[in-house]
């Protein structure tokens, strides 16, 4: 089944220990860094910590992206979809909903760091970047000085 970013999904701040485990084990599965993240919920904080959300589509939970801001820039991580659930059009959803969210939040720009969905999210309308062209706040989030190899592709999408 082809990718469609317009499948219905919705965004839920993880805020039970539960649900942050289940996010924990879906991102570990996937390959994805967990040691920087607190998954206690809450609203999106301005710099620092990102916000996770489990993406739920269909009463299920399908997936999970996340969400860490400095002022107008963002970076987008920890977006994963669960095994069962790929191939259905929650992963583009997910983010198309996640820049919603930070549109809303006042983030005109969105950053991120992949090894393996470059070509997932060029068609979703991301370009690839130098590192130098992103904001320092995002080059010193952990996620990019640490977590991520400097392999990573960076890529960028206005909002």
């Amino acid at each position: 089944m082809p990718q469609n970013p317009d499948t219905p999904v919705t965004l839920t701040p993880v805020d039970s220990e539960r649900e942050a485990e289940w996010v924990r084990r879906l991102l570990a599965r996937s390959g994805l860094p967990t040691e920087d993240l607190s998954l206690d919920g809450g609203p999106e904080p301005a710099g620092g910590n990102p916000t996770l959300y489990t993406v739920e589509a269909d009463g299920d939970r399908v997936g999970c992206v996340g969400l860490e801001r400095d002022g107008d820039a963002g970076l987008l991580r920890s977006a994963a979809v669960a095994e069962p659930h790929r191939g259905r059009g929650y992963g583009g959803a997910a983010v198309r909903a996640l820049e919603a969210r930070a549109r809303a939040a006042g983030v005109g720009t969105l950053y991120l760091l992949t090894t393996t969905a470059a070509e997932f999210f060029a068609g979703l309308g991301y370009e690839r970047v130098n590192r130098e062209s992103v904001p320092e706040s995002i080059r010193e989030s952990a996620e990019f000085s640490d977590l991520c190899p400097s392999s990573a592709t960076v890529m960028r999408r206005r909002l």
